[in-house]
Formats: C-alpha cells, sequence, structure tokens
C-alpha cells in the first residue's frame, strides 16, 4: 500500500468511528470570545483613530507657529560698498 493509501483509510477510520463529545456551552462561550474580541478591535481602532487625529492637530500648530515654510532671516547684514 502507498503512504497515501495508508492516510486515506486512517482518515475514514477516524470519520467512521465515534465521534467526541462536544460541550453544551460551546456556541455560547464561542459567541462570548467572539464578542469580547470584536469590541477590543473596535476600541484599538477607535484609539489609533484618536492618536491620528491627535498628530495631526499637533503637526498643524507646529506648523502654524513654527513656519517652517519660509526662509530664516539672515544672521549678519551685508557691508555697504560691495
Amino acid at each position: 500500500m502507498s503512504r497515501r493509501s495508508n492516510q486515506e483509510d486512517e482518515v475514514r477510520r477516524l470519520l467512521e468511528g465515534p465521534h467526541p463529545q462536544v460541550p453544551a456551552d460551546l456556541a455560547r462561550r464561542a459567541a462570548a470570545r467572539g464578542g469580547g474580541l470584536l469590541r477590543l478591535r473596535r476600541l484599538a481602532r477607535r484609539f489609533l483613530l484618536l492618536v491620528a487625529f491627535a498628530a495631526v492637530v499637533v503637526f498643524t500648530v507646529w506648523a502654524v507657529t513654527a513656519r517652517p515654510w519660509q526662509t530664516p532671516p539672515a544672521a549678519t547684514t551685508p557691508v555697504d560698498g560691495w
């Protein structure tokens, strides 16, 4: 017999045999865990949006006060007669 045939036979035996008992409250626990994960993801998404919004506000305030697009004033004045 080939290796593939042995694996198929083993899978057939497992499927035809007695099925394991499933806990009665499995669906309720899965739904509770899924709901908790959904709430956690939603909270993380809102937190990241808040951080991004705060970063935009801070950058805007800095840009308005520092005005990085303007050239800085000259440190020395030119000498007359050049």
